[in-house]
């Protein structure tokens, strides 16, 4: 039986050893800058699950000498991944690899803002959750093969206790093996993907337009059939861009507005 942790003595964040990764072999080639190619590696790690989300990834001083590259060039290639989220550097402890947290998922991508400019966690209420064959439309925007399955949920979601939207979402079931099974799940789904199946969503592509809501909506919503809805249509995808989740989602904004920030 493993001994107790003193108490009063914390744990130190995990590092990864680099000598359970392949050594890779980096060579100078034209129009690829080393830096991008420290950044390959780094990204193709993240990929195998070989650094774990909360995970401390080695010192810039140990990836550079594992690399063989100077302490810039692995700084570069780690300020870029910074800057897609992908990793976080917290003050005197490294760098490490992004967890969804509450707070970061509604940063980067919920975008309905109240009138007193907060942000909050939905609370949503599934309606259906099914496997079934993927449509022509899902295909196409999952990017899956003919006969491929996926997982479909349809749900209505609270801001302040009053209904505010209904999304339907699909993923890709090879990708979600069991979640169709089980219809309570967690308000924050992009750390539920990351935790329990070890995929992280790095970016999302949004497109919004103005929709008449349809009977079904406008009861959900407790609106008149008619009613204009922001439909927010996004594509979620992974660090090696394959798409994992399509959704759809019409909101009432009579009391929010919809706020992308940049930069």
């Amino acid at each position: 039986m493993a001994g107790k942790a003193k108490p009063g003595k914390k744990a130190k964040p995990h590092e990864a050893t680099p000598a359970k990764a392949r050594k890779p072999h980096l060579k100078r080639a034209p129009g690829k800058p080393l830096y991008a190619q420290v950044e390959e590696i780094i990204r193709g790690r993240l990929i195998d699950n070989y650094w774990k989300p909360g995970d401390v990834l080695p010192s810039e001083f140990n990836l550079a000498r594992e690399l063989s590259v100077s302490q810039g060039t692995v700084r570069k290639a780690l300020n870029d991944m910074v800057a897609e989220n992908l990793l976080e550097r917290r003050q005197g402890r490294g760098t490490f690899v992004s967890e969804y947290t509450e707070r970061r998922a509604l940063f980067l991508y919920f975008n309905l803002i109240g009138r007193d400019g907060e942000r909050a966690m939905p609370v949503s209420r599934i309606l259906a959750c099914e496997l079934r064959s993927a449509t022509e439309d899902e295909r196409d925007r999952l990017q899956l093969a003919t006969g491929a399955s996926v997982i479909a949920l349809h749900r209505v979601r609270a801001l302040d206790d009053k209904p505010a939207m209904v999304e339907r979402l699909t993923l890709p079931q090879d990708l979600f093996p069991g979640l169709g099974d089980e219809t309570k799940l967690p308000e924050n789904l992009y750390r539920f993907y990351q935790g329990e199946y070890g995929i992280t969503v790095a970016k999302a592509a949004e497109s919004v337009r103005a929709v008449a809501a349809d009977p079904l909506e406008a009861q959900l919503l407790g609106v008149m059939p008619d009613t204009p809805l922001l439909e927010i249509d996004r594509v979620a995808v992974t660090i090696d861009g394959r798409p994992v989740e399509w959704r759809v989602s019409r909101c009432n904004t009579v009391n929010y507005s919809y706020v992308a920030e940049r930069g």
